[in-house]
């Protein structure tokens, strides 16, 4: 039986400041939990706000119910061996996260299709427990104290605002510096083995011990063996999996189904490759970029061109090859990924090629270059996107960069009719407000508008009507797609007040 350090009647210095160690410690993993759960879940369904709002709503919902249970349970009896056993559960429902969290992820996605409540029921099976248990601490470590001391008010006021002050710690310490250098696997292995440290303040038994030590031991051998899985996997199968300070990202070599050529993909969403290379040879894998080739015959001539989204810069690397006098900047929010995109795509330091790490919006914000060609290829996920890039200011932020005749190019996976095709029609009208001249190009198939696939928009500022046919018979074929039919106008234009974005895209999937 486990057996307090101090079984002295009168509450001691040690213990009191033992229960605020405590409560500190768990305010601040709840909240790098709840950070981490962000990057765990981006893969599989983004970081919409359903999202968000899935993951904070579950994790409150249970840490009242956590909070409710804790003060029934304290008011029956009150021990510090109960009370280290119950965090260490909250330590061992952390590791079980690690160990199923990519197939729970993974099991929701696949089978249920609505995105909000894919979100919810994986963020219950995930972040439930820890959340109710780390709930039961704070009024538990109240009765703890209440038991001994007599100023009530002082004591619980005291012990919340320390366990507020440990969430906002580990906030700043989990989203600055956690995060940005630890893996999501890694960060669930620390915030299990620091809870698993936390009940040997209180107890110091032989079993008590011998339990922590074996729990230790097993988030040791998982990290070992987490690390090894990954360097065989990407010693036989060219595959490597890490987290940046913005997705997870994955780099694996596979089969192309069309011409069965080697190529490598990026991925940060196991439903979707964001990026991809051919290992023997430079032509474009996807057929979408291969449609950016409509720009030279939309703005001829072109010296200078602006991308929003590099990921593993599969067009800029063709620009660069195609326009060998011209210019580009890139904008690519994720360092990591240019450090990869030069590690594993071939992609060299060029003085032509330029790249800015930060935000698209905030690029377009202050940006005071003109350019001949902007490039949209920015998302999150298949099914999520920057809603600021979507919107009429920065639409008109796009305008403004343009010289007089330039052009948008921008990638955008939706439908054109029926509910699928929310988010292009908002997009469509956004532009229109904007640009003179707006025109759609269904890349797989060019007639039918209920399908999900790649669409180019084209925005041109020049108000001359362009030609559509082309003495070149790449870019023929490829004006041969342009959208004949009516693009209803049903929707409001996105603004920045108003950009329902999250809510469209999922309609898409």
């Amino acid at each position: 039986m486990d057996i307090p350090l101090i079984m002295k009647k009168r509450f001691g210095s040690y213990q009191y400041s033992a229960l605020n160690v405590s409560v500190f410690v768990c305010g601040a993993v709840l909240m790098i939990f709840e950070l981490v759960g962000s990057r765990m879940f981006a893969p599989f369904l983004g970081t919409s706000t359903y999202v968000w709002t899935s993951l904070i709503g579950v994790i409150l919902g249970f840490l009242s119910l956590g909070y409710w249970y804790g003060g029934k349970l304290a008011d029956k009896k009150t021990s510090f061996a109960t009370y280290a056993k119950i965090i260490f559960c909250a330590a061992a429902s952390i590791l079980v996260v690690f160990f199923i969290q990519s197939g729970v992820l993974f099991f929701f996605k696949t089978y249920i299709q609505q995105i909000e409540l894919s979100a919810v029921l994986s963020a219950i099976v995930l972040f439930a427990p820890a959340s109710f248990l780390l709930g039961i601490v704070s009024p538990y470590a109240v009765r703890l104290k209440l038991e001994h001391l007599e100023n009530s008010a002082s004591t619980i006021g005291t012990l919340y605002a320390i366990s507020t002050a440990g969430s906002i710690f580990g906030t700043f310490f989990g989203g600055f510096f956690l995060i940005p250098r630890l893996g999501t696997a890694e960060n669930l292995l620390l915030l299990s083995g620091v809870l698993a440290l936390v009940p040997l303040l209180f107890l110091r038994s032989k079993k008590s011990v011998i339990v922590t030590a074996v729990v230790i031991g097993l988030i040791a051998s998982s990290y070992t063996t987490h690390t090894y899985f990954r360097a065989v996997l990407f010693q036989k199968f060219h595959f490597i999996d890490v987290d940046s300070e913005y997705s997870r990202i994955r780099v694996s070599q596979s089969k192309n189904p069309k011409n069965g050529k080697e190529q490598l993909n990026l991925t940060t969403d196991p439903f979707a490759t964001e990026s991809a290379m051919y290992l023997t040879d430079d032509e474009l894998v996807f057929d979408y970029t291969k449609f950016y080739h409509l720009d030279a015959h939309f703005k001829p001539n072109i010296q200078s061109a602006l991308m929003l989204g590099g990921c593993a810069y599969s067009y800029p690397k063709d620009f660069l090859r195609n326009y060998p006098s011209a210019t580009m900047d890139v904008v690519e929010i994720d360092p990591l990924m240019t450090e990869l995109a030069k590690k594993y795509f071939r992609l060299t330091d060029n003085p032509r090629l330029t790249t800015y790490h930060e935000d698209g919006r905030m690029f377009l914000n202050r940006n005071t270059k003109q350019y001949d060609v902007i490039y949209g290829d920015a998302f999150n996920a298949a099914s999520s996107i920057p809603f600021q890039l979507t919107t009429k200011e920065a639409v008109q932020h796009q305008f403004n960069a343009l010289n007089a005749d330039g052009v948008v190019l921008a990638n955008i996976i939706s439908a054109i009719d029926g509910k699928r095709g929310k988010f292009l029609r908002a997009q469509y009208a956004t532009y229109k407000s904007i640009f003179p001249q707006v025109y759609l190009f269904p890349i797989t198939d060019r007639a039918e508008g209920t399908q999900v696939q790649n669409v180019l928009l084209v925005a041109l500022k020049s108000q001359t009507a362009p030609k559509f046919t082309s003495t070149n018979t790449e870019l023929n074929g490829y004006l041969a797609h342009r959208w004949m039919s009516e693009v209803k106008n049903d929707l409001p234009i996105l603004t920045d007040n108003f950009a329902p974005v999250d809510y469209y895209k999922r309609e898409s999937f």
